[in-house]
């Protein structure tokens, strides 16, 4: 059983956090992707702070399947909100001059400087779209993470992460800061 990393110190490398963490387990990371812009659904909304009663477009909504090796690893769906992004260079996470960049130093391309996630990893068996994407046998357990990047209170992005709970085992770490003593 291999291992994924859910480490907050993994964005501070640069570049994409999957790609660089497939290439330490020595696997080539690639992705395919789909952007379209959306109407977010209510729990989006809800992870995002936008307006429960709006109807627009107002999200990016990207879906993701993340290989290693060409393998299938995890599916992603992430939602950006528009109004934060529009009329940006970062407005499409996969596309423009800061693509595959990751959503930590992509913001950053603003003015944005993301201060934290949290993630509530769960698990459930796979739907038979997710079994199919991620070549599994039916039935299969996944462990789901709903992760959502913050920038001080505000959210600034949230995704929907599905893993095959067979293939990896995942491990979460965190720096320890240290607080400064008075003398």
């Amino acid at each position: 059983m291999q291992q994924l990393v859910r480490s907050w110190n993994r964005n501070a490398r640069g570049g994409s956090p999957f790609a660089a963490e497939m290439a330490a387990q020595g696997q080539a990371g690639t992705w395919s992707y789909d952007s379209r812009t959306a109407s977010a659904p209510p729990e989006i909304r809800r992870r995002l702070g936008l307006d429960e009663s709006a109807e627009d477009l107002d999200v990016i909504r990207t879906r993701y399947v993340f290989r290693g090796d060409d393998r299938p690893v995890m599916l992603s769906t992430t939602w950006e909100p528009l109004g934060m992004t529009r009329g940006t260079p970062i407005v499409l996470p996969e596309d423009g001059p800061h693509a595959g960049k990751g959503v930590v130093e992509r913001m950053r391309q603003i003015g944005v400087q993301v201060t934290h996630a949290a993630e509530v990893v769960s698990a459930r068996n796979a739907t038979v779209e997710e079994a199919k994407q991620l070549d599994l046998r039916a039935p299969a357990i996944v462990l789901t993470i709903e992760r959502t990047y913050y920038a001080d209170t505000r959210p600034i992005e949230t995704a929907d992460i599905i893993i095959p709970a067979d293939r990896y085992q995942v491990l979460y770490g965190t720096s320890i800061w240290d607080e400064p003593t008075a003398e």
